[in-house]
């Protein structure tokens, strides 16, 4: 009897040990994430939100969980992995953390009923609190890199399609879109994967032409579509509201029925005539006037832009564009990169 006593005992002191980590990684991983919104994004809602959150953890943590904390008999304190080593972007942290939460509070779900029945229950409903707020935070990091990127690049066919794109990360491109229209599923699928985790490592957006399907399978941070594409409001519904949508626009009907549907930034154009668009008359500067003075949502114009006429469709109206060949096919991608953003950012 006294024997079994013992092991009852020596198996709650494990318990409070993880108990303790586990209240204290989460309620770390709350202030990292409450730092970013209180002095990042000055959003006095988002901080009070994890305040609010990190203060019910801490409610928990009792003096006996405390107690059982044992740091240098603790085995997994020299334990690390190269990925918690560096952060690469902000999005990158905030990403990390809210896995470190996540996973904490169901290991606290978990041991907490072993210790109180409505600990168990508290620490499921605040790991569905925090998905809400992930989702909230991500999306609104998507929208603020949506609004501050000036240039959009739209990929094309090419064998050194990763080369390109991360010489123009290096440039400061903050915004790509994957669009390969014949290329066998699984090859895209493998090459989506690959942009997102460069756009991922360089802070930049990932945008997947047309495909809903592979968006949410390498978790992109939305879609591009055309107007023969499904509707924005079927996309939002399986996308779900913190993806970025965007859509194609060549006249001032679509401009205006893409914003009534809730897109999140449109294209404008072709504004010259191109390739990429085979046998569509370009719409020319005027749309990117009307854009100008009528489109409240981020807008790129787009469509045969190039280091000849950019200024031209600057002086139209235009702050952002989006491009092809002109990065595609250039022979030093993140100099042409860099040139591009210094000019739209000079007014």
């Amino acid at each position: 009897m006294v024997e079994a006593h013992s092991q009852t005992q020596q198996i709650q002191q494990v318990v409070y040990r993880i108990l303790d980590a586990n209240l204290d990684r989460a309620r770390e991983g709350l202030r990292i994430i409450e730092e970013w919104c209180r002095f990042g994004l000055n959003d006095a809602q988002l901080a009070e939100g994890c305040k609010h959150l990190r203060q019910e953890v801490s409610k928990w943590h009792t003096a006996q969980i405390r107690a059982a904390r044992d740091t240098p008999g603790d085995i997994g304190t020299d334990l690390t992995h190269p990925q918690e080593e560096q952060r690469s972007s902000i999005t990158s942290l905030l990403q990390a953390n809210f896995c470190r939460i996540q996973e904490a509070l169901r290991v606290l779900e978990e041991y907490g009923k072993l210790h109180n029945a409505e600990m168990g229950k508290t620490f499921k409903q605040m790991r569905y609190q925090v998905y809400t707020l992930e989702s909230t935070l991500m999306g609104y990091q998507r929208h603020q890199l949506l609004w501050r990127s000036r240039l959009y690049l739209v990929t094309s066919p090419v064998d050194n399609l990763l080369e390109i794109v991360e010489a123009c990360l290096k440039g400061g491109l903050t915004l790509l879109q994957y669009r390969e229209k014949s290329a066998d599923d699984m090859i895209r699928l493998d090459r989506a994967r690959k942009l997102r985790q460069l756009c991922h490592d360089y802070g930049a957006l990932f945008i997947i032409n047309d495909r809903i399907d592979l968006a949410l399978a390498v978790d992109a941070d939305g879609v591009h579509l055309g107007q023969q594409d499904i509707p924005i409001a079927v996309a939002r519904q399986l996308l779900g509201p913190q993806r970025l949508i965007g859509r194609s626009t060549t006249n001032q009907k679509e401009m205006q029925g893409a914003i009534a549907e809730g897109a999140d930034y449109i294209g404008v154009g072709p504004v010259y005539e191109t390739p990429t668009k085979a046998g569509k008359a370009a719409a020319g500067l005027d749309y990117v006037r009307y854009a100008a003075k009528n489109c409240q949502i981020p807008w790129f114009a787009i469509g045969g832009i190039d280091a000849s006429n950019i200024n031209d469709v600057m002086d139209a109206g235009a702050q952002r564009v989006a491009v092809v060949r002109s990065l595609m096919q250039a022979e030093q991608p993140t100099l042409v990169t860099q040139y591009f953003i210094s000019q739209l950012y000079r007014k």
